[in-house]
């Protein structure tokens, strides 16, 4: 769950009462739960109330312009493996090598500009282009629709790049492709298990996801659109799809990756490879022996400091918000 602690206060009446007035405490225990079983309705994304909540109701009141690529900064590696992969590690070396921005895909969402509904723009484009309006079935997503997004960024990993790697290798064709992998692909299921599963199941993140407008954002393009796409859920039910077809999912996605991009531009990388082969392929010098190899994100470390940022920056808030919205109706 992306908040452990909402978790416990959703489920506790006694710590419901140390935050709520006690007049809307069995209101407020009601409808938590309530909600919480709503969170498995499937309503598919090309049903037209999609369209009415991202052009309308969630719409941001100031969206940021779209990126553009400065000519003397092109995009130059591509970190392709998927998610749970060492990205967050491998981003870190890559800004150690000098390569900046790299971009992860915890930039979709934790950004200084909100460009999220970019990003459900762009997933539609690979998943749903019938929802386009006046766009052709063929859709190509082209170097200035990425960059529109990752026009700051020298390389990208984790789900910007896996998520949509058959479509950014093509639109970058100098760069160089990076498939990170882990060795032991039920370590690898685990690891993807206990975060990305985990955090589709809050129930408390997807509630707040309706009070807070880029909240609502986050969820949206993370939990509708890239791990469903990714691992197939096409009933919106990411636990079954990622036991029914996650390792499938990752055997393919590597040959997939083999198959599209020549050997002298394919580096196979695993994390505890480190330094050398990552430098070699990249044409830098190896960092000096005082630099370790980052290791960031453990399921437990990295991944547990990324969800109180989610909720510092919008769970806590949203509640907030319903707090006093109750309150104001009581």
């Amino acid at each position: 769950m992306w908040h452990d602690d909402i978790a416990v206060t959703l489920d506790d009446s006694q710590t419901i009462r140390t935050i709520l007035p006690t007049t809307l405490v069995n209101f407020s225990s009601s409808l938590f739960h309530h909600l919480a079983s709503l969170t498995n309705i499937h309503i598919p994304l090309d049903h037209p109330v999609w369209g009415l909540l991202e052009k309308h109701v969630y719409a941001l009141p100031n969206p940021p312009p779209p990126r553009t690529r400065p000519p003397n900064k092109p995009m130059q590696v591509l970190c392709v493996g998927l998610p749970r992969s060492g990205t967050e590690s491998l981003q870190q070396a890559l800004l150690t090598l000098g390569y900046d921005h790299t971009y992860h895909g915890w930039d979709i969402v934790y950004d200084d500009e909100v460009h999220s509904p970019t990003w459900v723009k762009i997933a539609r484009m690979k998943w749903y282009p019938d929802t386009l309006s006046n766009s052709p079935k063929d859709v190509r997503i082209t170097a200035a629709e990425f960059d529109s997004v990752l026009g700051h960024a020298q390389a990208v990993t984790d789900a910007a790049a896996s998520c949509f790697a058959a479509e950014i290798i093509a639109a970058y064709p100098d760069a160089k492709v990076i498939l990170n992998m882990r060795r032991d692909v039920e370590g690898w299921h685990k690891s993807v298990v206990g975060t990305l599963v985990r955090a589709n199941q809050s129930w408390g993140f997807w509630i707040a996801s309706w009070l807070d407008r880029e909240c609502f954002w986050a969820w949206h393009v993370y939990e509708r659109f890239l791990w469903t796409g990714l691992f197939r859920a096409t009933d919106g039910d990411l636990r079954k799809a990622v036991e029914r077809n996650g390792r499938g999912v990752y055997h393919e996605h590597h040959a997939m990756i083999r198959g599209l991009v020549p050997k002298e531009r394919l580096l196979e990388w695993y994390i505890d490879d480190g330094w050398e082969p990552l430098c070699r392929f990249l044409g830098k010098p190896v960092p000096p022996p005082g630099v370790p190899f980052p290791h960031a994100n453990a399921a437990n470390g990295g991944w547990k400091t990324r969800e109180e940022q989610c909720n510092k920056r919008w769970v806590d808030q949203a509640f907030l918000n319903l707090i006093m919205v109750l309150g104001w109706l009581g």
